[in-house]
């Protein structure tokens, strides 16, 4: 038995929906008591850090229905099942966007809220931007607003709320230590 592990006893599925299951499962702890676990089950996502040439970052603006309010960020989207990531970052970035790339380098991974869902996020960096001639139309309930940002127009937006979700609020801090890096050099 691994450190801390707790053991599934029952599971309840409780919703089936388009994008998450919800379930409820009966857990024995390390200590032998039992407790009970509400877990989101997610396919998987993708964000994409898409720089210009100029190095702009290209940024949607999208109504977000759970925080009843737009707000910016980096292109992203589901894993379709069965689906690589890296073909769900070119999908999504053609698709939000209407821009291809020359490099889509794989960045890192992270779990968005492991305390009750097990949504996994693949982050990955766009370079060689091109616009796409006749790009892939964007699902029928998504309408976005194309930005292009520099990363000091990010950090405000990200100081003003504007930004307001992790994915995003992480890749403008990846920029910026990359920005320090270079600097340092």
């Amino acid at each position: 038995m691994k450190k801390f592990e707790e053991v599934t006893i029952k599971k309840d599925v409780l919703f089936e929906g388009r994008i998450i299951n919800l379930q409820v499962e009966k857990v024995s702890l390390p200590n032998g008591k039992t407790s009970t676990r509400e877990i989101i089950k997610h396919p998987g996502a993708v964000c994409v850090i898409a720089l210009t040439d100029e190095g702009k970052i290209i940024m949607v603006e999208q109504y977000r229905k759970a925080l009843e309010r737009s707000i910016l960020e980096i292109p992203a989207g589901k894993l379709e099942p069965g689906e690589e990531p890296i073909l769900t970052a070119a999908r999504e970035l053609e698709e939000e966007t209407g821009y291809g790339c020359q490099e889509l380098l794989p960045l890192i991974s992270f779990y968005t809220s492991p305390g009750f869902a097990d949504e996994l996020v693949h982050v990955f960096v766009a370079k060689g931007l091109y616009r796409i001639e006749e790009p892939k139309e964007v699902d029928e309930d998504e309408f976005v607003e194309l930005f292009e940002l520099t990363l000091e127009e990010a950090e405000v937006c990200v100081a003003n709320q504007r930004i307001f979700d992790a994915k995003t609020a992480y890749a403008v801090q990846y920029l910026r230590l990359e920005n320090l890096r270079e600097n340092s050099k």
